[in-house]
């Protein structure tokens, strides 16, 4: 059973390089599933991209933006 990977909102900013307000945004846009509500939501970290850093550089790559579902629009 493939199971979702749950995070808080802090987590999930960490993971991919982004604000805290930006995954509480996409998450109003319906780009990414809340799981429960208030201090107890959390994010998938299946539905993100995760952020890479070059070992080498230190360059931070970030993800691509999650789809905007159909008919939806951006805040």
């Amino acid at each position: 059973m493939n199971r979702p990977q749950l995070v808080t909102a802090a987590d999930a900013a960490l993971y991919t390089g982004r604000p805290v307000g930006t995954i509480w945004r996409w998450a109003s846009e319906g780009r990414i599933t809340v799981h429960g509500r208030g201090r107890n939501a959390r994010y998938d970290l299946r539905e993100l991209d995760r952020k890479t850093v070059n070992p080498w550089t230190g360059e931070v790559r970030i993800g691509e933006t999650p789809k905007l579902p159909a008919g939806a629009r951006a805040a």
